[in-house]
């Protein structure tokens, strides 16, 4: 009987443990393959199989997160991407070289060649910005009106000392058509309001070089340039940290641009990039880029990348 017992207790011990056994690996198993189907959610492209993406100046750091978020590649080769910059960017989408772009929104001129090509344009908003006026921070003017930007880009006003500053003679720098922030100036703040014609001087062709003019010592203290919130911030800043600092960010309408004037809609010169694809010939890869791009998770990348979510 006593050996009984104890024949009995060995084997209910031996059942325990290879149950535990058992049990161990079937749910550490289970866990793993769990952490592999997470990783595969995670990685929603390789970098074959990525949609064709080309993107503004200012939006590639943007893409450039997208990238690495969406294919869990986190040392992407500079050669790997393909941008050129918004206007080529916007003919080669309507041109079908490529599949999505990321850029400010479309010019007239853009516009009518994707009617000529027989394309229409799918313009959705990814993330909020700020089409931002910028002078040398030498300069007394904190704060101009809109009508009074508007005054100074139609040649009605000339001087500083119109507008609260020293006596001397604005220089207003302006970007080539089709670029995106010459599109923002004029959709954005002159609207139904005339364009001076620039004298060749002041027509520069990047928005690095406004910046570089504005904030030179000789030439820039009369000087007023304008660009994108993102890229006269964050983007110049890692360019010439010294140089950013020569220049100062305007108010409008007495509201300074920041993350949050512009994410609440504050400051009343906001707009946008866009995630601009060809209506109806969108194929199901650079659909799911954009439904990514827009979800929760594309949009916390965006943030984090230093951009404003639009959601």
């Amino acid at each position: 009987m006593k050996n009984k017992t104890i024949l009995i207790t060995l084997l209910v011990f031996v059942l325990i443990t290879v149950g535990c056994v058992f049990a161990y690996f079937h749910f550490t198993g289970e866990s793993e393959n769990e952490v592999v189907v997470q990783n595969e959610k995670q990685a929603l492209f390789t970098l074959e199989n990525y949609p064709k993406v080309d993107a503004s100046l200012a939006t590639q750091p943007l893409t450039d997160a997208f990238a690495a978020a969406f294919t869990g590649e986190n040392n992407i080769s500079e050669s790997w991407y393909d941008y050129t910059n918004t206007h080529p960017a916007y003919l080669r989408l309507i041109d079908k070289e490529v599949d999505v772009i990321v850029v400010t929104e479309p010019s007239a001129d853009e516009l009518q060649y994707a009617k000529d090509k027989g394309v229409e344009l799918e313009v959705t908003p990814v993330v909020r910005e700020g089409f931002v006026f910028y002078v040398n921070s030498n300069n007394p003017v904190n704060n101009l009106s809109l009508s009074q930007i508007k005054k100074i880009y139609s040649g009605k006003t000339v001087n500083w000392n119109e507008v609260g500053g020293n006596a001397g003679v604005i220089r207003p720098f302006q970007r080539p058509a089709n670029s995106g922030s010459q599109t923002g100036m004029l959709s954005l703040v002159m609207k139904d309001t005339k364009l001076m014609t620039p004298l060749k001087e002041n027509l520069v062709e990047t928005m690095e070089s406004i910046i570089n003019l504005v904030a030179d010592y000789d030439n820039g203290e009369n000087a007023i340039g304008y660009s994108y919130y993102y890229y006269a911030t964050t983007i110049f800043e890692t360019i010439d940290e010294e140089i950013s600092n020569k220049i100062k960010l305007l108010a409008v309408d007495g509201v300074k641009p920041t993350n949050e004037t512009i994410k609440n809609g504050e400051y009343t010169l906001n707009t946008a990039y866009y995630i601009v694809t060809r209506k109806g010939d969108t194929s199901a890869d650079a659909q799911k880029l954009v439904n990514a791009m827009l979800s929760e998770e594309g949009q916390k990348v965006a943030e984090e990348a230093g951009y404003v979510g639009v959601k």
